[in-house]
């Protein structure tokens, strides 16, 4: 289960909590508490909600494309609600939305994977800032992620990437491939990761294999395997078939002289 916290911008305060509070309880959260406000930017309603981590995405998505929603925020509960500052409007978001919600998915924002020994914590708070711009950009998100990547200290690095990877991975196959049957790991390497993969990098499979020719996380002057959001994407496309049973694995790096990045998986 997930605490998450929502900031929503209405122009409308008539009919606000009920519409929305109904698209909470009907996607299987609870509504914990709220409340609601008047603001320069109109009316404010900040929401705490509580539910399944894996269903978090499909929430997201019908609350932030809502016709009452002119802007949407979401952050991860972490005690008494704050009072709703003015929130940002999304771009592009005015009421005609693109359809793209924030890939707020698995693992849920209170279980992100440890960091490795000597990382630094990841900023929780930054990274559910960041997942609903990289919703809207997609797949065109790799330059933002490298940008990303540059202003983290060192110690941030691998653990931020792996896991914002983990939640777009997952935010895709909610939205693209969980319809399908239950696949062994091999044909949902194949049929799921794979595809996946394609939209943002040159990739190919050889022998079960997932091998990547032009990851821009590559020469980053880093030492050792460096592609942690791609790690992190592939781990969270495939637990939606496997649930945390997956081990993905960078057996090989371009940062480290090898032809391409290879991805290998285990269970």
């Amino acid at each position: 289960m997930v605490d998450v916290e929502f900031r929503v911008v209405s122009e409308r305060r008539d009919g606000l909590l009920l519409a929305l509070g109904q698209v909470v309880i009907a996607n299987g959260f609870t509504l914990l508490r709220q409340r609601m406000l008047n603001s320069d930017e109109g009316v404010v309603l900040v929401m705490v909600v509580r539910g399944p981590a894996d269903q978090l995405l499909v929430l997201e998505e019908k609350l932030g494309t809502h016709h009452l929603v002119q802007s949407f925020e979401a952050s991860p509960y972490e005690g008494a609600p704050s009072a709703p500052p003015p929130v940002a409007r999304a771009n592009g978001h005015n009421g005609h939305g693109d359809g793209h919600a924030p890939p707020v998915a698995t693992p849920a924002p209170a279980q992100a994977a440890p960091a490795p020994a000597g990382a630094a914590p990841i900023d929780l708070q930054r990274v559910e800032t960041l997942l609903p711009q990289l919703a809207r950009n997609y797949p065109n998100i790799l330059l933002q992620l490298v940008a990303l990547e540059r202003e983290l200290p060192p110690a941030q690095r691998e653990a931020t990437l792996r896991y914002i990877g983990q939640r777009v991975g997952a935010w895709v196959y909610k939205r693209d491939f969980a319809l399908g049957g239950q696949l062994p790991l091999g044909d949902s390497v194949r049929r799921i990761a794979l595809p996946a993969m394609r939209q943002l990098v040159q990739a190919e499979l050889q022998d079960d294999v997932l091998r990547v020719r032009n990851s821009p996380f590559c020469h980053r002057g880093e030492h050792g395997e460096c592609c942690h959001f791609l790690r992190g994407m592939l781990g969270g496309l495939l637990e939606g078939q496997h649930g945390g049973n997956v081990r993905v694995v960078e057996s090989q790096c371009r940062n480290t002289g090898a032809e391409t990045c290879r991805f290998e998986f285990e269970t």
